[in-house]
């Protein structure tokens, strides 16, 4: 499956579209002022320890405190996102108080930004991702990409990783380091450890809180990731960034044949490629299915929610049979969101009821089979007897509708305002509150059009009750600028 980079530089914004067979599959978006830290380490000191959390809070320079569990101090297992481990299980089984002490100083790396009301997450266990391998200081331990499916040549990687491994580091082969010799293991292995040696040079010289290692910008964090994943074009709109590229692929990737190219026509690169349609939809709650039917995204901090729905499709044959065909299509869209739009967390998938236990089995092999092509590690447990689903996928990045939205200022993210006539009513009894704290002073009542109108008509004679119950004018002023459900009393002297 041929892959390719589309990337967009625009002044203070990156945009990067992964392609495979043309179709967008992955999206990544970068402001300058708003550059990811995950990957990036530091030298921290610990601010304070919250033992009911087993827990610290980490000084590492940032306007809030990051999170460091005790359990990202012994083995973040989580780190591995795209790899699968081989050997050295650790059970977590320390207290925060025996393993940090108010004011220690130490070195930990960001795996997760901040993301709603969670702040940044910090790990001690590092690792430092090259073209073949991942290096992990302090951690003996070797594993191998779960991409590399054949058993023969994962045990002859796992042997090599073995051989070469440094005493008090572990390594994880990589999708690319398939069919790789020693030599060339190796070679990827000296450059991480120099990497490594120049952090703790730089830890040695420094007062905490410091940054001592920032990972790659996010062009050249995504080629590094992307590349064993087929990748064979990258086409750029930006001559300084086509160079960068270049030079970033000689030295970085020299084997990959990987052709690089600067666009340089008049239409947009995005507009060409038919992506900035496929981005117009990201921000949509609705996706609909070929077939008729849909699914709906709902997004919270804590989870998100996919309700699959029959719509306008109604089948051929039995309810059974069209509950089905709709499943099983709402389960390569439901996939194909998941990751185009970079959620993460805790997703629950509501499919519709299916009668019939073959008929779910279906569904839910469908669903891990098509996971298994997500970069991203992800999870699915059974579907349970109300037709739920619950979906893990490994969260370090904000997902992209976040990024690309913010929150309504009418609805404050709820999605819902008040109606006009649940306003309308407030406003009455704000009016007649008013009136008997201050009676007898002229009122002016500043409201939405839509509100106004009500009060003008539908319940012109409420007011006049007001205004003869306690002897006062009331002016009722529509201001365009006000939302639904924002109003305001004043009283006129």
């Amino acid at each position: 499956m041929a892959s390719e980079l589309i990337i967009n530089v625009t002044f203070s914004e990156t945009r990067i579209a992964f392609l495979e067979n043309g179709v967008l599959v992955e999206f990544f978006i970068e402001k300058k002022n708003d550059k990811s830290m995950v990957g990036n380490i530091y030298k921290g000191k610990v601010a304070r320890i919250v033992p009911g959390m087993d827990a610290a809070f980490i000084d590492i320079g940032l306007e809030k405190s990051a999170f460091l569990y005790v359990g990202d101090i012994l083995l973040d297992n989580m780190m591995y996102e795209e790899f699968e481990n081989l050997e050295f299980p650790v059970v977590v089984n320390e207290r925060i108080e025996g393993v940090l002490e108010d004011g220690q100083e130490l070195i930990v790396q960001v795996s997760r930004e901040p993301i709603g009301q969670k702040g940044t997450r910090v790990t001690s266990k590092i690792t430092l991702p090259g073209r073949l391998l991942v290096l992990m200081p302090g951690t003996e331990h070797i594993g191998v990409s779960r991409r590399i499916e054949q058993e023969e040549e994962r045990k002859r990687l796992a042997a090599v990783l073995k051989e070469v491994c440094p005493k008090g580091f572990g390594l994880i082969g990589r999708t690319a380091s398939e069919g790789k010799t020693q030599d060339e293991l190796a070679g990827d292995l000296i450059f991480l450890k120099r990497i490594w040696d120049s952090i703790l040079d730089k830890a040695k010289n420094v007062r905490a809180p410091s940054i001592l290692h920032q990972d790659l910008g996010i062009i050249f964090r995504v080629i590094r990731d992307l590349h064993s994943h087929n990748l064979k074009k990258i086409i750029v709109d930006d001559t300084f960034v086509f160079e960068k590229i270049e030079g970033f692929l000689k030295d970085y990737l020299p084997e990959e044949g990987c052709e690089v190219s600067y666009f340089d026509e008049k239409d947009p690169v995005f507009e060409v490629y038919g992506i900035e349609i496929e981005i117009a939809k990201l921000s949509q709650k609705k996706i609909w299915l070929k077939s008729g039917g849909y699914i709906v995204l709902d997004y919270t901090e804590a989870l998100t929610v996919i309700d699959v729905n029959t719509g306008r499709y109604l089948g051929k044959k039995e309810l059974e049979d069209t509950i089905l065909r709709t499943n099983l299509e709402a389960v390569k869209e439901i996939a194909y969101q998941v990751r185009l739009r970079n959620i993460g967390g805790i997703i629950i998938v509501d499919f519709i009821d299916m009668e019939r236990k073959e008929s779910r089995d279906m569904v839910f092999q469908a669903l891990v089979d098509i996971l298994k092509k997500d970069r991203i590690k992800t999870f699915a447990y059974p579907i349970s007897e109300i037709g739920l689903v619950q979906i893990t996928r490994k969260r370090t990045r904000h997902n992209i509708v976040s990024l690309l939205t913010e929150v309504c200022p009418s609805c404050d993210g709820s999605g819902y305002i008040k109606s006009k006539y649940t306003v309308c009513y407030e406003v009455l009894r704000e009016l007649r509150s008013f009136c008997k704290k201050d009676e007898g002073k002229k009122i002016n009542v500043f409201l939405a059009p839509e509100v106004a109108g009500l009060l003008y008509e539908e319940e012109k004679s409420s007011i006049e009750y007001i205004e003869n119950t306690y002897q006062t004018k009331i002016n009722i002023i529509a201001n365009p600028e006000l939302s639904i459900d924002n109003f305001y009393v004043e009283g006129v002297r």
